[in-house]
């Protein structure tokens, strides 16, 4: 005899025909793998940032905003985060600069080129960050660096030049080591824009640069703020090219969550640092993609 009432027994199969029933269902693995791998260990995370922990265990009933606040009223602390902006958004800028050439002239030729571009392009991504970085080690070494035994030999120079521990090393680095996630946005949009808008701005009189400037960049424009939010997020929160190419008295707020979890073991205050870091810079890249949404505004009006 059926009946309409629902059993414990019926409950799973109840909800898996609830989801298997919806269009959200092919993305439900991927929202559990996101919340155990990443919301979970990154809520711990903050989580210890309002506790006291002694011994590897939280205390408990120890719930604080004291060490939140006591970072806040550390001028230190502010002026970690003002060189971590600093060097991310230089660095974003610098890629800018350097990606958009790369990009336009793979938009623009065909065959082999693309393939030779494309590799170029990609190849460093299957080396990690640590080696790249290492390498950066090498060549701006001191008076045996790549660089400075190369400028000496020729006569360029006659004292070797002090590059590695200074700022222009991280921005070195970091342009190179982050420069492929700049220019794989513009990739997709430069080789696939509407290439009659710029024949149409030809033929109107304008001339290359004219076209180039207010026609071809306003249609990369989502690609560029999209490089930007991306280059800007791993730069702001890289520790290892600070770390490595800026020496052991160059910080960034980064640095500082490693050393205070791994190096001091002070998980509270560590904690509290990587809240401000997370949070400021979930804060600035919400600002660029804010920006980039209100300036492509028109590019919505048709679609």
């Amino acid at each position: 005899m059926a009946t309409d009432s629902a059993t414990p027994g019926h409950q799973p199969s109840f909800w898996l025909r609830r989801f298997s029933g919806t269009r959200f269902a092919p993305a439900v693995p991927a929202l559990i793998y996101l919340v155990v791998f990443m919301v979970l260990p990154i809520g711990t995370l903050l989580l210890f940032g309002f506790v006291n922990i002694e011994r590897g265990r939280i205390v408990s009933g120890s719930f604080t905003l004291q060490p939140m606040l006591q970072a806040l009223q550390d001028d230190l602390v502010w002026r970690l985060m003002w060189r971590s902006f600093w060097v991310a958004a230089v660095s974003t800028l610098l890629a800018l600069l350097l990606a958009y050439p790369v990009a336009y002239v793979y938009s623009e030729v065909r065959g082999i080129w693309r393939t030779l571009i494309l590799v170029a392009i990609v190849s460093p991504l299957l080396t990690s960050a640590l080696v790249r970085a290492y390498a950066w080690l090498v060549i701006l070494g001191g008076r045996r660096g790549i660089l400075n035994q190369g400028l000496m030999a020729t006569g360029i120079i006659d004292e070797p030049l002090r590059i590695l521990n200074t700022d222009m090393a991280v921005l070195i680095g970091m342009t190179q080591i982050h420069l492929p996630f700049m220019i794989l946005p513009l990739l997709a949009v430069l080789s696939e824009r509407d290439r009659r808008l710029e024949d149409a701005s030809l033929n109107l009189g304008a001339s290359r640069t004219g076209t180039f400037f207010r026609v071809t960049v306003p249609m990369s424009m989502p690609a560029i703020f999209a490089g930007l939010a991306l280059v800007f997020a791993v730069s702001y929160t890289n520790f290892i090219v600070p770390q490595l190419l800026g020496g052991g008295s160059y910080s960034t707020l980064a640095v500082q969550v490693y050393e205070q979890t791994i190096v001091v073991l002070d998980w509270t205050r560590g904690a509290v640092l990587a809240t401000l870091l997370l949070s400021t810079c979930f804060a600035f890249v919400f600002a660029i993609v804010a920006v980039g949404a209100r300036l492509t505004r028109w590019s919505e009006v048709h679609r």
